[in-house]
């Protein structure tokens, strides 16, 4: 006879608190919205608070609880606080999501060290800090300590190159390998605590336009609308990803369905990396 298995609960987060980085806008606001949805109490946490308050409103107003916890996730002392108030508003710590991220473009030989520098700090350290105290509260003996899950937002910058985005594609490739090292870590010292990536190719998002943007300032594209038509083209479903098909494959990440899964890579593209 096979296993009992409540599938429509397995995808639940009721009970569970969640602690999103880079919420008030894009991606992690569409994130922050869909772990409220499936039944999270979520912390929308920024740099942005005017931002953030909206989007805590918005989940508000549809049913959903949350509450804003500002945050700059270059400066430690922040995280602990962030992750402090999420344990002592809402009762604990189930999932963290490290979406909050920047980019810069140049090409190799004229991309300045402080700017390099700066990619790093924000999309590698800032990721590094929230793994690194998520872990210690969600760890047996931690102030949470029911173990969780932690979703980090790479990219397919992370798997592959493209010009003039050295900086970005070195953060990301770095969030990719320091979320297996953290996974087999925490997985073979019985922490309870599962560690994942997500891939996306370009986002409909003020930051994925910004991407397209960046190719017809350093004139390898003509202008927006060829270079958008040209990266339209390379996803095989002929599209950018909206918000949404980020958000669900977080979600699906953060929920007991991905019991089983740790230190993985989820790729989301439309094909782009595939072709």
């Amino acid at each position: 006879m096979s296993e009992q298995y409540d599938y429509g609960k397995a995808f639940r987060l009721d009970g569970k608190t969640a602690l999103v980085s880079g919420a008030a806008r894009g991606i992690g606001a569409a994130i922050a919205q869909a772990l409220a949805q499936a039944g999270a109490a979520v912390v929308v946490s920024d740099v942005a608070e005017g931002a953030g308050r909206e989007t805590v409103a918005a989940i508000v107003k549809a049913g959903g609880r949350a509450a804003f916890q500002k945050l700059d996730v270059t400066q430690e002392s922040q995280w602990q606080a962030a992750i402090a108030a999420s344990i002592a508003q809402f009762g604990g710590l189930d999932v963290l999501v490290n979406n909050a991220g920047i980019e810069t473009s140049a090409l190799l030989t004229q991309c300045s060290l402080e700017d390099f520098r700066r990619v790093q700090q924000v999309n590698v350290e800032g990721v590094f800090l929230g793994v690194k105290h998520a872990v210690a509260a969600m760890s047996p003996g931690g102030a949470a300590g029911r173990g969780g899950s932690i979703v980090n937002l790479s990219s397919v910058a992370g798997l592959i190159g493209t010009t003039g985005h050295i900086a970005y594609h070195a953060s990301k490739g770095a969030v990719r390998l320091l979320t297996k090292a953290a996974a087999v870590e925490c997985a073979q010292l019985g922490t309870g605590v599962r560690i994942n990536s997500v891939h996306p190719a370009i986002v409909a998002t003020a930051m994925g336009t910004q991407f397209v943007q960046d190719f017809v300032d350093l004139k390898i594209m003509p202008d927006y609308a060829t270079a958008e038509a040209a990266f339209k083209a390379a996803h095989p479903m002929g599209r950018f990803g909206a918000p949404s098909d980020i958000a669900s494959a977080v979600l699906y990440l953060a929920s007991d369905a991905a019991r089983w899964i740790t230190g993985s890579e989820l790729v989301l593209d439309g094909g782009y990396t595939a072709a």
